[in-house]
């Protein structure tokens, strides 16, 4: 297959664009390689594509509406649309950079996809669509409109967006809503990054809600099993959808939304007791309330991905956090 993935120099456009090259598919990347975390991690994950063979790259900012043109015209059998602006607290901050790319730029995604006659589109949706809703697991039949942080109220508004155009141009497309993904070359916006460079810096890292939270990591290893597994079935309508009664997740169209998540939450404190394991340090902590936009616990109900896909590997946190800091060590020189 020759397939775009966008976001090619972050986290799991790598390791994505790693795995299909492994397989055989022929990937070209893009990224427009902002600065809203260190931009030479990101060019060292390019760095890591750059001399694989049937890899090709441009450095390209999707809110661009030239990128239609690029989508269209590169005769992709799919596309893996994982670019976006992430951080839920960073979204309380600059709201214009969320609506630039994620509003914008997936709209381009989407133009590009339909005239280029995409076979189909995968792309990047979050837990943090569920927002206000309380009940555990998250289901992707589950209400998911009360976001509590614009960056969330962007990845919704992309899977509505989305729908409109599988339902009018027949465009299959799968929205995947991403359950805290960890892992070698991870984002240093992320929690357990953060901590890590703390504890080994002797700093005092914030704990918020007072440790009262927890969250369904899931090993960057799972995701890209089901991202690739999805490449193999498009999503297709369902013959059972009621109009009368329609189920969140599914549709008429061919359409569909999956969560993709460890589906085992996990003690924030148990946690960071890891990392401290695999760090051989412990660390100085600073207790404090919740913050704007965040919410107590995440848990991901996967049956709906596993009956399409098969059973999903799982990774265990401990093994999963002894990979990461072994990379991050050897990346940091710790």
């Amino acid at each position: 297959m020759n397939i775009l993935v966008t976001g090619a120099a972050g986290f799991i456009g790598l390791h994505l664009a790693q795995r299909l090259l492994a397989a055989g598919h022929t990937v070209h990347g893009i990224d427009s390689i902002n600065a809203y975390y260190d931009p030479a991690l990101k060019r060292a994950r390019l760095a890591q594509l750059a001399p694989r063979t049937g890899f090709s790259f441009e450095e390209r900012d999707l809110a661009d509406p030239a990128c239609v043109a690029l989508i269209r015209d590169g005769g992709y059998d799919a596309v893996v649309h994982l670019a976006a602006q992430a951080g839920v607290r960073y979204s309380l901050e600059a709201p214009l950079a969320y609506s630039d790319a994620n509003l914008v730029g997936f709209t381009h995604v989407l133009e590009g996809c339909r005239h280029g006659k995409v076979g189909q589109l995968i792309f990047a949706s979050s837990s943090s669509v569920y927002g206000g809703n309380r009940k555990l697991p998250f289901a992707e039949t589950d209400s998911a409109d009360h976001p509590v942080s614009f960056y969330a109220a962007t990845k919704r508004a992309n899977e509505l967006m989305a729908h409109s155009y599988a339902h009018l141009y027949g465009l299959p497309v799968t929205g995947l809503r991403f359950f805290t993904v960890y892992g070698p070359w991870g984002r240093p916006d992320m929690a357990y990054y953060k901590f890590a460079q703390k504890i080994v810096n002797g700093e005092t890292i914030d704990v918020y809600n007072h440790g009262r939270m927890r969250r369904d990591f899931t090993y960057i290893d799972e995701i890209i099993a089901g991202i690739e597994g999805l490449l193999a079935k498009p999503a297709t309508p369902d013959a059972g959808f009621d109009v009368m009664a329609p189920k969140a997740g599914t549709s008429w169209a061919p359409y569909r939304i999956l969560n993709i998540g460890g589906n085992n939450p996990v003690p924030l404190m148990d946690f960071i007791a890891t990392l401290e394991k695999h760090l051989g340090v412990t660390a100085n902590k600073n207790y404090l309330p919740m913050q704007d936009g965040d919410v107590p616990e995440t848990y991901a109900d996967t049956r709906a991905l596993e009956a399409i896909v098969g059973p999903v590997a799982r990774i265990s946190l401990d093994e999963g956090l002894g990979r990461f800091v072994a990379w991050f060590k050897d990346y940091h020189g710790v």
